[in-house]
């Protein structure tokens, strides 16, 4: 974890987490067989400091899910580009089962079907984890928040300067387009994915 949080995922290797451990390369498969083995571990143990708190409540459900979802960008935010490694895999560590379980209590407390919950479990996780692999794009560029501005404005004033008779929408759109902060920009998504999940609730349940 030290080497992907100091260089990046790309720079995690078997040899060089030998050369962190002071140890040989061929001594690290008595313990993993493979680096995708290594980065499963990680996965799980990034999982491990998501504080999933507090029991499933009925009157909380929404906030419960959109909280913990908050909480997954957080701990990805702190691991560099490691959300780039959930990508196309299943977590089955004992972190990952633990964080499922919690979230299928809660989306069971808010009446959601199980069908929708199959789905739903795996779509907030992918939407968090997506945000954060963003973002961590950007602070792998090393762009400061006053290039990042700038590029905004820049976009902005692109979008007022098209022709109008072609994009009327866009042009009448540029300040909106172009006006949403990160924090706002993932609350605006999480609310459109927990409300069309309670709208699939059961309300006979």
């Amino acid at each position: 974890m030290g080497i992907v949080d100091a260089e990046g995922l790309d720079a995690l290797t078997m040899r060089t987490v030998a050369h962190t451990l002071r140890t040989g390369q061929a001594s690290l498969y008595a313990y993993v067989k493979s680096k995708e083995e290594l980065i499963e571990l990680l996965i799980d143990r990034l999982i491990g400091e998501i504080p999933f708190g507090g029991d499933p409540d009925p009157e909380r459900w929404q906030e419960q899910l959109k909280e913990a979802c908050r909480q997954i960008r957080a701990v990805y935010a702190r691991h560099g580009d490691l959300a780039r490694a959930s990508f196309a895999r299943v977590p089955l560590g004992e972190n990952a089962l633990r964080g499922s379980e919690w979230i299928i209590g809660v989306m069971r407390a808010g009446r959601l079907p199980d069908d929708v919950i199959a789905f739903g479990v795996d779509l907030l996780a992918l939407y968090a984890n997506a945000v954060a692999y963003e973002e961590s794009i950007f602070l792998a560029e090393g762009a400061t928040p006053e290039q990042l501005a700038a590029y905004v404005e820049e976009m902005r004033r692109y979008f007022a300067a098209l022709p109008p008779d072609r994009f009327p929408n866009v042009v009448s759109m540029a300040a909106a387009l172009t006006s949403g902060e990160g924090d706002d920009r993932f609350e605006f998504g999480l609310e459109v994915l927990i409300r069309g999940l309670a709208s699939m609730a059961d309300a006979t349940a």
